[in-house]
């Protein structure tokens, strides 16, 4: 297959809201040592692609934003296999996802299941990385234990609940609206809640019987920082995905101390390639089998790329379920 000089990609132009996107021929990018080319057919939105576009950042020297795809290997740099071409696969990527091609690490690569269409593959590299590089190389989640995530119908939280429950860790939940607590029941959650509830932590506390939470994942920068804190376990673990633009957070250093607590958090983008590979391992090993079967990405909207805007518009309404996907057209 001929591979084109140019693309079409989305662009940030300038910090923004969703109109700052911009459609955009630019050059296919070439792979490099250990790299490969894929000629994407679907990408995922992600939160971090809207606090970009916000910022207006030029992430890893690239305005197109993307962390995850799907399509066709179609070209491999030194030292990988020239036999991968032609592979259909889903990959982490560092940012250039809404594109017609995009590299990738080959370390973070995984192959396509025939289980799923190209849209859900595309919506799935992201939630996993997030979930197992937090829970159980951040963090030390158990099965003998408790786990909590907010948010458990995000692209995060919905695969997240879907792949720990498969695999024995017992989850919470919480939600924006009673149709989401719902939802994330469907999942597999263990105990579904609103986060907006006052006896949220009391709740919590009586659907573990008392023992608490010991790894809790939060993407809402600390906005319930007050109820996680009564609803851990002793020496719990509390992960922040959010850095809530920057704002600071203020911790009841007491009652951390009486827990014994451990509050920390972690960006993925910038995470070291070793530390991301030893994830991929995991989940080639854990979660891959349970693609298409126990496990399968919920597609809340699908959109053409040249209308990228219009999906950020829809992540930032915040009334999803799942993921918000982009469709890639090849002429």
């Amino acid at each position: 297959m001929p591979i084109p000089e140019t693309q079409t990609a989305i662009v940030i132009t300038k910090a923004g809201g969703p109109d700052v996107l911009e459609s955009k021929t630019v050059e296919v990018p070439q792979p490099g040592c250990g790299q490969m080319l894929i000629r994407v057919s679907a990408a995922g939105i992600n939160r971090h692609d809207v606090h970009q576009r916000a910022e207006g950042r030029n992430s890893d020297g690239t305005a197109v934003p993307g962390l995850e795809v799907c399509g066709m290997i179609v070209a491999v740099g030194a030292g990988v296999d020239q036999g991968r071409i032609g592979e259909r696969v889903m990959a982490l990527v560092q940012g250039g996802g809404y594109g017609q091609y995009v590299v990738a690490n080959q370390q973070l690569v995984l192959p396509a299941p025939d289980t799923l269409s190209d849209i859900e593959a595309a919506g799935f590299s992201e939630a996993a990385f997030t979930t197992w590089w937090n829970f159980f190389h951040l963090m030390t989640c158990r099965k003998d234990s408790f786990a909590l995530i907010h948010g458990g119908t995000s692209g995060v939280g919905h695969i997240a609940l879907q792949a720990m429950s498969a695999l024995g860790y017992r989850v919470i939940a919480t939600a924006g609206t009673e149709t989401k607590v719902a939802a994330a029941k469907a999942f597999g959650a263990h105990d579904a809640f609103s986060y907006r509830d006052e006896d949220l932590a009391a709740k919590v506390m009586e659907a573990t019987g008392g023992q608490g939470i010991s790894s809790l994942l939060d993407v809402s920068a600390g906005a319930h920082l007050k109820q996680d804190i009564q609803m851990m376990a002793p020496d719990g673990q509390i992960a922040h995905l959010s850095g809530g633009g920057g704002a600071d957070l203020a911790i009841p250093l007491r009652d951390i101390m009486a827990k014994r607590l451990c509050i920390t958090g972690s960006l993925l983008r910038p995470l070291p390639l070793d530390r991301k590979a030893a994830v991929a391992e995991d989940l080639r090993r854990d979660v891959l089998p349970l693609l298409g079967n126990k496990v399968r990405p919920t597609i809340a909207a699908t959109f053409d790329l040249r209308d990228a805007a219009k999906a950020h518009t829809a992540m930032e309404e915040n009334a999803h379920i799942g993921k918000i996907m982009l469709k890639v057209e090849h002429d």
